[in-house]
């Protein structure tokens, strides 16, 4: 006797227009994971930037100097000035911030789409959703 067991995607067939979307969801799907990297580091240099217009609020000396870090030097600058380079610093990165959530909606649109026709071809012979940890 034969125990042969029928493998369970011996009947699903991927065409080229398939594998094409699979490909473009992979491909979304690791674009939106850099995005993800992206956002947490702009969120964290948010937060400094927060902290350090808080610690400059208890400064009480307006005649002193403060490091900015511009670029890859720093310059010496008085309390206004630091608190309006910090402020400008945020406003940059709160913009940046609002292009990658702007961009991530977009692709998860764009996968959204393709889960569904690929899911609705495919059922649970395939598997588009990460593994979380």
């Amino acid at each position: 006797m034969s125990n042969k067991v029928e493998s369970p995607d011996s009947d699903v067939h991927i065409t080229f227009e398939d594998q094409q979307k699979i490909n473009q969801f992979a491909k979304h799907n690791a674009k939106l994971e850099d995005f993800k990297d992206e956002l947490k580091k702009q969120e964290n240099e948010l937060k400094n930037l927060q902290d350090a217009f808080e610690e400059l609020d208890m400064v009480l000396d307006d005649d002193e100097m403060f490091p900015f870090l511009m670029g890859e030097i720093f310059l010496y600058q008085n309390l206004e000035d630091t608190k309006k380079s910090l402020e400008d610093s945020r406003t940059q990165i709160k913009s940046e911030i609002g292009n990658i959530e702007q961009n991530m909606a977009s692709l998860k649109n764009i996968m959204s789409d393709l889960k569904t026709h690929l899911y609705a071809k495919f059922g649970n012979h395939i598997k588009l959703e990460a593994d979380d940890d």
